[in-house]
C-alpha cells in the first residue's frame, strides 16, 4: 500500500496551487501546504501497517486495499470500517475535516450502486466509469477531495439565470473522446495537496441548468485547472509550541477554477442530468456512509477539546468547584450526544437492496443536525473554562527558554505542580483551538460542514419516523371525545 514516501513525491506534478497571486513550485515542501501533506502521508503510513486494521483483502485482485475505501456489506464489516476511520481520526485529533477517508467513503458507496449513474438517453456507460474509478481508487490508494458547492454570486437563482457564461462550473463543449468545462466551483478543502477532486453539484438545481447538472474526477495537476486558496494559516505560525494545531492540521480551502479543462468519459459519472445528481449522494448511500465516517471524526475533535477543557480545570485548581464541575458536566453531555448517535446509527445499519450496509440515517442525521449547535457551544464552554488565561502567555516559546526571561516566566506563569513551560503549552493549544485564526476558520468550518444549518436539519426531518409519532398521537386523540359535564360528574359521584 502506499506510505507517505509514495504520497508525499506524487505531488510534485505540475499542478497550479495559487496564493499570494504567485503559483507555487512545489507544494510539498511549500510552507503552507508542506505541515498537511506531511499529516496526510501519516495517515498513509498508518494504513499501510497492517497492525493498525486499516487494510482488507481486494475481492478482485487479491492485495491488501485501504478498508474505507471499500463499502461494508455487514454489521462486522461496518465496525471495522468504523474502527479504521477511528484510526485516522485520532491520529489527526478530528481537525483534519477532509482526509482522504471522507470522499473515499463517497466513491465506496457509488460502486455499489452504479445503476444510480446510468442514463438511457446517454451513449457513454457512465455506471462503469465509476465502477472503474473506484478500482482505481483500490488500486493506486488515491486521496480524493470534493467541490461540490457553486460560487456564492447569488442565492436567489441557479447558475442558468447567472450575468456572464458559465460561473458555476459547466459543458462548454462535449466532444467524441469528452467534453470541455468551463467555470468554478468551491470549496475544495485540501485540495491542493489531494490526488484528484470529485466535481459536482449537492446544491438543487432548475431543469434549466442542464449544463451544469455535471459530476466528473480531474488530477489536481490536470491543465487549465487553478486552485485559489484562502489565506493559509501555517504560514503564520512561528513555531508547532505556539500554535500546534495550525502548524500541523490547515487543510487550506480552495477555488478550483476551469479554463476550458477537457475531461476524458472515463471520468465523468453525471452528464447534463439534473435528477441524477441527487441519485448519486442519496440514492446510493453516499451521503449516509460518508457522514458517517465525518461524525466519527467530528466525536473525536469534541472529545480533544472536551479533554482541553479538562486539563485546563485541574491545572487552574478549579476542578472540584461546583459551577466548572457543571461545565464539565454539559460538555461530557454534549460529546455523549454525537458518540451515542454513532452508536445508534451502528446498530441500526442495514443492508440495502445492492448489499451496502447502510448506517442508520434517523440517528446519523440527527447528530449532524445539530453540529452547527453542538461545535459553538462546546467552544463556548472551553472559552468560558480558560478566561483570560490565553490572552496572558507568553508571545512566544523564546521566553520559556531565553535565559533573561525564563526566570521570569517560570515564577508567574506557572501552577502549583505545573511548570511554566507545561502550563504555556497547554494554554497556547487552547488558543489554537479556540482564538487563533485557525480556530476561527473551524468555527465555519463545522457550522456549514454538511451545508447551512436548515438543509442538514432538513435531512434529519426527513429521515425521521414522524409517521409512527403522529400515530401514537392520533391513537390517543382517538380514544376520547365529547362528554357532556353532567355525566363526568354523575360518574364522578
Amino acid at each position: 500500500m502506499r506510505t507517505s514516501t509514495d504520497y508525499l513525491k506524487s505531488l510534485s506534478d505540475g499542478r497550479t496551487v495559487i496564493v499570494d497571486g504567485q503559483p507555487v513550485d512545489d507544494v510539498a515542501s511549500h510552507p503552507a501546504f508542506a505541515p498537511i501533506a506531511r499529516t496526510v502521508g501519516e495517515l498513509f503510513d498508518l494504513a499501510a501497517d497492517p497492525a493498525n486494521g486499516m487494510q482488507v483483502t481486494d475481492e478482485v485482485t487479491g492485495a491488501a486495499v485501504n478498508r474505507m475505501f471499500v463499502a461494508p456489506r455487514s454489521a462486522e464489516d461496518l465496525a471495522a470500517w468504523r474502527a479504521a476511520a477511528q484510526v485516522w481520526a485520532d491520529h489527526t485529533n478530528g481537525w483534519v475535516g477532509r482526509s482522504p477517508d471522507h470522499v473515499g467513503a463517497f466513491v465506496a458507496a457509488f460502486s455499489q450502486h452504479p445503476e444510480a449513474f446510468a442514463h438511457e438517453a446517454h451513449a457513454h456507460n457512465l455506471a462503469e466509469n465509476v465502477r472503474a474509478f473506484h478500482r482505481r481508487l483500490l488500486a493506486d490508494d488515491l486521496y480524493v477531495s470534493y467541490a461540490i458547492i457553486p460560487p456564492q454570486v447569488s442565492r436567489a437563482t441557479t447558475a442558468h439565470a447567472w450575468d456572464g457564461d458559465f460561473i458555476q462550473v459547466g459543458v462548454k463543449e462535449e466532444r467524441e473522446d469528452g467534453i470541455v468545462v468551463r467555470g468554478a466551483q468551491m470549496l475544495a478543502t485540501g485540495g491542493a495537496v489531494a490526488d484528484e477532486i470529485l466535481v459536482s453539484c449537492i446544491k438543487p438545481l432548475t431543469p434549466e441548468d442542464a449544463d451544469f447538472a455535471i459530476s466528473f474526477t480531474v488530477p489536481v495537476a490536470t491543465a487549465g485547472l487553478k486552485l485559489y486558496c484562502r489565506r493559509p494559516y501555517a504560514t503564520g505560525t512561528t513555531s508547532d509550541f505556539d500554535y500546534p494545531l495550525s502548524s500541523r492540521y490547515d487543510e487550506t480551502d480552495a477555488l478550483l477554477v476551469f479554463d476550458d479543462v477537457f475531461i476524458p468519459w472515463k471520468d465523468v459519472f453525471v452528464y447534463k442530468d439534473v435528477p441524477g445528481l441527487r441519485r448519486q449522494f442519496f440514492d446510493t448511500g453516499a451521503h449516509v456512509l460518508g457522514n458517517f465516517q465525518a461524525q466519527v471524526r467530528f466525536a473525536t475533535k469534541l472529545r480533544f477539546l472536551a479533554g482541553i477543557a479538562r486539563k485546563v480545570a485541574a491545572v487552574n485548581g478549579v476542578d472540584k468547584f461546583p459551577g466548572v464541575v457543571e461545565k464539565l458536566g454539559e460538555l461530557a453531555s454534549l460529546v455523549s450526544v454525537v458518540e451515542s448517535a454513532l452508536h445508534a446509527a451502528q446498530f441500526t445499519a442495514a443492508a440495502d437492496e445492492q448489499g451496502l450496509f447502510r448506517p442508520g440515517a434517523q440517528s446519523l442525521y440527527a447528530a449532524m443536525g445539530l453540529q452547527a449547535e453542538l461545535h459553538p457551544r462546546v467552544i463556548g464552554i472551553l472559552r468560558e473554562l480558560v478566561g483570560g488565561g490565553v490572552l496572558q502567555v507568553p508571545s512566544s516559546v523564546a521566553e520559556l527558554v531565553n535565559a533573561e526571561t525564563e526566570q521570569d516566566m517560570e515564577r508567574y506563569v506557572s501552577s502549583p505542580g505545573v511548570s511554566s513551560v507545561d502550563r504555556v503549552k497547554l494554554f497556547k493549544l487552547a488558543w489554537d483551538a479556540i482564538g487563533s485564526e485557525f480556530a476561527g476558520r473551524h468555527q465555519s468550518y463545522e457550522l456549514f460542514y454538511s451545508g447551512a444549518p436548515f438543509v442538514v436539519k432538513g435531512y434529519a426531518f426527513r429521515n425521521y419516523d414522524y409517521d409512527r409519532t403522529v400515530a401514537a398521537v392520533e391513537e390517543f386523540l382517538g380514544s376520547y371525545g365529547v362528554s357532556e359535564p353532567a355525566g363526568r360528574e354523575e360518574a364522578a359521584r
